[in-house]
């Protein structure tokens, strides 16, 4: 079935489409990323300094002070694209792979995992010092824009369970890490403003009870949340995540997409600005980190050799260990159409944490900017050779002996209701083990 549309007339699937934004927008930001170090790296830092820091504008808040061209982007324009992360994971939890305990147990295993070893490994080779412990985090993320590039590259090479499953994995992980901000990286609380967001958000469940299925109203409401999150203390981000959680959803178990779905209309709408846009253009602004005097010694400091090591080593452990283990236990079946060298290759490209890493990093050491730089060559490193690694076996290994006929199913049911029935193999365990 095409990506260009399901039978009857109706309208495209949001998987493939999300599949095929995510993919083409990993490419951009991985150039926007590589320009960015380029950039920071010649004559031309100083005024990409001076462009992303020493512009101000208005003060909206006393915390953040001048708005500069940076801070819009990470505390602006970042809303919309956690906006799209909180559709995309109220859809998978409603209406798509995470609805049920049996499509979401072996993802949410996964993701566990993958975010605690991470972070385990982070503390260990920080040593517990007080002063970088607020950086456990930085390595737990998954960047599903920058994997679903590095995918992208490998063509049919690469299976559509394993990429479906990359995708599933990591929005799990973006759950845990909109928590993370919410409940570790949170300070001096306004009680006044965080009453007006409830107010606000009240507002919104209000409407979606009434199924009030316009939009406007929505959007409306939803700059006001930002602008009281933004003034409460918690990261102003955290107020796309929860009005994406108020956006109606028309549900349509086993059957395409509703044309009318609020949150479908609103997921297609954003989905390019967020691919194209502004996932590229936070990752050109906050990529950019000058190695003037890094040597071995700076490469290797605490800091990014902790995250370095988390995403490289932390995501393969953690992921590829626990589904194995979850396997073996019975406590699910192994992907279908993928072999075990293809699991733990996708496992080494959950290692990208490039987005929601450097934006952890930078909630992580608030005005230290030394630390900062240093989270940012640790999120570079480890996940360059993580991409590389996974890149290369995908590469190279052979493919699973049903790889034509599953590829064919899976399409096929992409194509008849924007989804597969199953990211698991239903044979019997001697298939399985294949």
């Amino acid at each position: 079935m095409s990506a260009q549309g399901i039978p009857g007339g109706g309208p495209k699937s949001a998987l493939r489409e999300f599949l095929n934004s995510e993919a083409a927008g990993g490419i951009i930001l991985i150039l926007s990323a590589a320009i960015a170090m380029i950039i920071a790296n010649s004559p031309l830092y100083a005024l990409y300094h001076h462009v992303l820091h020493d512009i101000q504008g208005p003060v909206l808040t006393k915390k953040l002070g001048p708005m500069t061209p940076h801070l819009w982007i990470n505390d602006g324009l970042m809303v919309i694209f956690f906006l799209y992360v909180g559709l995309e994971i109220k859809r998978e939890l409603v209406d798509g792979r995470l609805s049920t305990w049996d499509k979401r147990r072996l993802p949410v295993i996964a993701a566990a995992a993958g975010m605690a070893v991470p972070a385990i490994i982070y503390l260990v080779e920080t040593g517990g010092d007080p002063a970088l412990i607020n950086g456990w985090a930085i390595p737990a993320a998954t960047d599903i824009a920058f994997a679903m590039g590095v995918l992208a590259l490998l063509g049919k090479r690469a299976p559509t369970s394993l990429k479906l499953f990359l995708v599933t994995v990591a929005i799990v992980d973006d759950m845990g890490a909109v928590t993370i901000i919410a409940l570790f990286y949170t300070e001096g609380l306004a009680p006044g403003w965080l009453g007006l967001a409830a107010a606000v958000m009240a507002v919104m469940y209000a409407l979606n009870r009434f199924k009030v299925l316009n939009l406007v109203p929505y959007l409306i409401l939803t700059v006001v949340l930002w602008y009281a999150i933004l003034q409460s203390g918690v990261h102003a981000t955290i107020a796309g995540v929860l009005a994406a959680f108020m956006i109606p959803i028309i549900p349509t178990p086993g059957t395409p997409d509703a044309h009318d779905s609020p949150l479908h209309r609103l997921e297609h709408a954003i989905a390019p600005w967020s691919s194209f846009l502004i996932i590229p253009l936070f990752g050109f602004a906050n990529a950019g980190v000058s190695l003037a005097g890094v040597g071995l010694g700076e490469a290797f400091a605490p800091v990014p050799l902790g995250i370095a090591s988390g995403l490289f080593l932390g995501k393969q452990i953690g992921i590829f260990g626990s589904v194995w283990l979850a396997v073996k236990l019975g406590i699910a079946s192994k992907l279908r159409g993928a072999t075990w060298l293809q699991i733990y290759a996708v496992a080494a490209l959950c290692g990208i944490g490039f987005t929601m890493s450097l934006f952890i990093g930078a909630l992580a050491f608030p005005g230290n900017a030394l630390l900062i730089d240093e989270a940012k060559i640790g999120v570079i490193m480890g996940s360059v050779v993580s991409a590389l690694l996974g890149y290369t076996i995908l590469r190279v290994c052979p493919l699973h002996p049903q790889h034509e006929q599953e590829e064919r199913e899976q399409e096929e049911e992409v194509g008849a209701d924007g989804d597969v029935e199953s990211l698991e193999d239903d044979e019997d365990e001697e298939v399985i083990r294949a």
